[in-house]
């Protein structure tokens, strides 16, 4: 299925994703799906990041070429980072970084949303716990990142995570391709068959330290060609089978 949340009449709702037209739901898909009985067309929507994290667990340097590309190296098990809430920013979204920050970067992922409550998750049942891909930018601010020497100010500003359009189980996520395109020209392309630790074993490793609830997010880390963004500019994030998620920045 395609799922995506959306606004109707200023309040929050999921929706099955058929052709053009949204089925809304009664309540989020997490533990089934129960249709309302409206529906919308897709062009009509104005969507929302298709979670409801309390978090967002990242992934450092999950791709080789990108560790090489930030002089650090390979590391021996996955770096784990959190983004927090505050960040969550919808497709078609503004993307604005406070006056003191130098440096601004786009850096394309594949993300999947938690479907059920998972700890100590075992690699050969990685499927039962996730709702869906989707895609993701985790913007940061680079300079803020080397200043303090850690990444929490650097990757938790508002705004800070563009997720979307839809997140979906319809695709395989072992081998993907991953592109992100500043104003059309293409800045980063990866297969995530290029992976240093795969989705089954990620989540495996995250859960065994700490749990997961239903519609938190889990990005799986970039692939090199991260670069600087400025105002007026225009990153797109197209992952196969999903989609693209187009993010403005001002």
């Amino acid at each position: 299925m395609k799922y995506v949340k959306l606004l109707r009449n200023e309040t929050p709702v999921w929706g099955v994703l058929q052709g053009d037209v949204v089925r809304t739901l009664a309540r989020p898909p997490f533990d089934g799906i129960f249709y309302d009985g409206e529906t919308l067309p897709l062009v009509a929507c104005h969507l929302l990041a298709p979670c409801e994290a309390s978090k967002i667990v990242c992934v450092g340097k999950n791709y080789y070429d990108h560790a090489v590309e930030m002089g650090e190296e390979v590391p021996e098990h996955p770096i784990l980072f959190l983004k927090a809430a505050n960040t969550i920013n919808r497709p078609e979204g503004e993307v604005h970084a406070p006056a003191f920050v130098e440096r601004l970067d786009y850096e394309g992922e594949l993300a999947f949303v938690i479907r059920r409550r998972a700890k100590n998750v075992k690699a050969e049942n990685f499927a039962y716990y996730i709702l869906g891909y989707t895609c993701l930018n985790d913007i940061t601010a680079r300079d803020i990142q080397k200043k303090d020497g850690q990444w929490t100010r650097g990757k938790s500003m508002d705004g800070f995570a563009p997720i979307g359009p839809l997140v979906t189980d319809e695709v395989d996520p072992s081998d993907l391709a991953v592109e992100t395109r500043l104003n059309g020209t293409v800045v980063q392309s990866g297969r995530t068959s290029q992976f240093m630790t795969r989705i089954p074993q990620l989540l495996e490793f995250i859960t065994s330290a700490m749990t997961l609830e239903p519609g938190d997010v889990v990005t799986t880390g970039t692939p090199a060609g991260v670069g600087p963004v400025n105002p007026g500019d225009i990153v797109d994030v197209e992952i196969q089978g999903i989609g693209t998620l187009r993010s403005h920045i001002i």
